[in-house]
């Protein structure tokens, strides 16, 4: 009995035929190995057939997901086990289908019996079922082996280099026997750590061959385990008398049994580098189609072939070097920690390629519900965008759920050797809230700082035009070429060059882009940025202000940029001629820090006697509901309105019992000679209901003058509660924001309180603000730094 497709199970179960029943041996190393967990535990069963160990795990305690991809199975099931409670009877393909029917929560135990020899895609669905498993469950796999089994039904059992190889990646493996079959329980699944690894030296003087990069229909890379352990793409040297592409498809038809047109192989790049000192010349062909059935046409060289979740490429263990290499030319970031290599990207006229699982489907439009049910998306074209552009393509090193996570989370996918993000895929509702910001007109033509490829795919999706992505890390503008052909429009651009210097002068429409967009934060606003922008179009940015970020919607008006709309966020820094880190003063041996974001580093001789001694505390009386819901709105305002703003951050646990201020953050401060004073919010009403626990803004100070700045910072907040919080139903008002080019004359300036920056002046009208202007106590806050200085 070795099936291989769905009919032949079908017509198995039909027939009244069913699996070897559940021994006796089998039951007590359940009971021993896979106990039920106190309270009761939730199992899932893969590959159930008739249901005998569904309803035995039933019987001992368990609620039980029993599935199987057969319709006759399923039914069968229901019929002898229709007395069993606890069990849920699925027809679900566990390998193709879309997971969902599955518990969210994960299960205690999850059992494969006598059905592991017939799953395709063995490695990967061991890991899929492996991120099932709760802390501390265990997989059980029950197999018949080779050694046990009659050699005209070896196909229905496993060899002692399977057994080793589902092993690989568990923290203990148990193996017993159950009356000849393998009993094996998996526990504590940990990935192994990809590597790219050689094969013994060649004879040659050079090695110039293809490989072959295929995905099936869910987007999956096919690769096989040679007997030389490790992953191989299908491939091999070329014969001389044919192209790389030819090559590429005969060698893919001679492994797999697979067959491509050549005119569906594609060159896409080629790599150089060196094999124990031999030059190695090594073509990457993508393979856009192809038909046929997988087969392992080579057992002397390959144990089988299987297809491969993009995500999981880094912890699937050794892969030959040219396959690593190969694959991140087409997917940039799959596998990390690459030896080096000579790559030439070839310009490849190909299609997209297609194929997504049903499972991202499905969570692509529970994204796009989340954030329209947020009201980030209230456009049509937007929505459309979100519901239609595939996200996971432009972010393919991590999973489905993690790509298309509705919340406020971002999908980091490059960092520093500190582990700084430096790209990422922005949460979806702060770009669906940005691009909505843009109010863009069918087919027009936007400028984005910053790439990725997904942010510029849905922009090019809204409108129909087109967008011109540049940005200044080669890195992160390879692997937008990459996906964007794999998976975009063809209506986007990727550049390679410095963003705050704008779009190249030859991709500038006459006239101006329509919009621009940029996406990382930016101290300052590069006025070719406003050059480059159209008349009434709009600059969507995060812009940081005080050392707080707000994604602001400007219009251009001539030389003027007006903000329309603010929203609170967070990205990653600029990294161009624009990037500038804020100037920090440590205090207290660094357990504290001054940063001084806007405007000139105040002195603090005398500031650290200060702290040590007696903290003053004011209250301020003006509470909030939910802790930080107004914060944001309260930090900007002492931002652009204090004289002598600055924040103090807290980066040791010790300087919590001197400020109050938790390790890792910071709060609105200003400084005054030998003198502090900053804002924080305290709790002062607990409730069972969060949204019914109450704090309260106080005001902390040290030194001499603390009292005084003390009283400014109470001011503050009550002149915001009072005529800027109130305004506004959402519980705060944004200010009228103009920016205009710096070297503009005080006189020129409307009123308001202005902030100054390298290339624009920025000037800020709240609401109130003439009656909200706190005054000053005993004297000025500009009088006190000057002191310091």
């Amino acid at each position: 009995m070795t099936y291989t497709e769905r009919g032949e199970w079908e017509q198995h179960y039909g027939d009244g035929k069913g699996w070897r029943r559940l021994g006796e041996r089998e039951r007590q190393l359940l009971a021993e190995h896979a106990p039920v967990p106190v309270g009761g535990g939730r199992a899932l069963e893969v590959g159930c057939g008739t249901g005998e160990l569904g309803a035995h795990l039933a019987g001992a305690g368990y609620t039980v997901d029993a599935v199987d991809f057969t319709e006759g199975a399923i039914a069968r099931a229901r019929e002898e086990h229709a007395g069993i409670e606890g069990v849920r009877w699925l027809q679900l393909d566990i390998e193709r289908d879309d997971p969902a029917p599955l518990h969210e929560d994960g299960y205690d135990l999850i059992t494969m019996r006598l059905v592991y020899p017939f799953v395709r895609d063995r490695r990967r669905l061991v890991h899929e079922l492996s991120r099932r498993l709760r802390e501390g469950g265990a997989l059980v796999v029950i197999t018949p082996t080779v050694e046990n089994t009659p050699a005209e039904r070896r196909g229905i059992a496993l060899d002692e280099d399977e057994i080793t190889l589902l092993g690989e990646g568990w923290e203990t493996v148990e193996r017993r026997d159950a009356d000849g079959l393998a009993f094996l329980v998996l526990r504590g699944p940990c990935p192994l750590a990809t590597r790219a690894v050689e094969k013994q030296p060649t004879t040659g003087h050079a090695l110039t061959g293809a490989l072959a990069v295929v995905t099936d229909d869910a987007g999956r890379v096919l690769l096989g385990r040679s007997t030389r352990g490790m992953l191989e793409l299908p491939g091999g040297k070329t014969t001389g008398r044919e192209d790389f592409a030819g090559a590429a498809v005969r060698e893919l038809a001679e492994e797999t049994g697979l067959v491509a047109d050549p005119s569906d192989a594609h060159v896409v790049t080629m790599l150089v580098d060196d094999s124990h000192g031999i030059p190695r010349l090594t073509a990457v062909v993508r393979i856009t189609a192809w038909t046929g059935t997988l087969t392992n046409a080579e057992p002397e060289l390959f144990d089988r072939w299987e297809f491969f979740d993009l995500h999981a490429l880094a912890r699937v263990g050794d892969v030959f070097v040219p396959a690593a290499l190969a694959l991140d030319s087409v997917w940039p970031g799959v596998i990390p920690d690459l030896p080096p290599v000579v790559s030439y990207p070839l310009a490849a006229d190909r299609p997209p390629v297609p194929g997504e699982p049903e499972e991202a489907v499905r969570l692509r439009q529970e994204m796009a519900q989340t954030v329209i049910d947020g009201g980030w998306a209230p456009s049509e074209p937007v929505r459309d965008a979100l519901r239609t552009v595939p996200r996971h393509r432009f972010a393919p090193e991590v999973s489905l759920a993690d790509a298309y996570d509705g919340g406020d989370r971002a999908v980091v996918t490059r960092r520093d050797e500190t582990g700084t993000s430096l790209s990422s895929v922005s949460a979806a509702w702060l770009q669906a809230d940005m691009i909505e910001s843009l109010r863009l007109r069918p087919g027009a033509i936007v400028f984005e700082a910053g790439s990725g490829g997904y942010n510029a795919e849905l922009i090019a999706h809204v409108a129909g035009g087109r967008v011109v992505s540049v940005d200044i890390d080669p890195w992160v503008v390879r692997r937008t070429r990459a996906f964007l052909t794999e998976a975009g429009s063809g209506r986007v651009t990727a550049v390679e060059a410095d963003a705050a210097l704008g779009a190249p002068a030859h991709l500038v429409p006459r006239g101006g882009f329509d919009g621009s967009v940029i996406t990382y934060n930016c101290a300052d606003i590069s006025p070719v940025w406003r050059e480059q922008l159209s008349e009434g179009g709009r600059l969507v940015m995060p812009l940081e202000m005080g050392g707080y970020t707000r994604a602001i919607a400007f219009e251009k008006r001539g030389e003027v940029l007006r903000a329309r709309g603010f929203t609170y966020c967070g990205f990653v820094r600029d990294q161009g001629q624009q990037g500038r880190p804020a100037p920090v003063v440590p205090v207290l041996d660094g357990a504290l820090a001054l940063r001084f974001d806007d405007g000139p580093v105040a002195g603090t001789a005398g500031l650290e006697e200060a702290l040590r001694g007696r903290r003053h505390e004011v209250a301020t009386g003006v509470t909030m509901r939910a802790a930080n819901s107004y914060f944001g709105s309260l930090q900007l305002f002492a931002a652009t309105t204090l004289a002598g703003f600055c924040r103090l951050a807290s980066h040791q646990e010790s300087a919590e019992a001197v400020t109050g201020i938790a390790k890792d953050r910071d709060a609105p401060a200003i400084l005054g000679g030998s003198s502090l004073a900053y804002l924080i919010h305290v709790q002062t009403k607990d409730a069972a209901r969060r949204e019914d626990t109450e704090w309260e803004w106080f005001a902390y100070a040290f030194g001499e003058q603390g009292p005084a700045l003390a009283e400014q910072l109470v001011a503050t907040v009550v002149a915001w509660d009072r005529h800027i919080r109130a305004e506004d139903n959402d519980g705060h008002a944004d200010p009228i924001l103009t920016v205009h080019p710096a070297g503009t004359p005080d006189g020129a300036l409307p009123a308001g309180d202005v902030l100054d920056k390298v290339h624009s002046r920025l000037v800020f009208r709240w609401p109130g603000r003439d009656a909200a202007l706190p005054r000053p106590v005993e004297r000025s806050v500009a009088d006190i730094v000057t002191e310091g200085v």
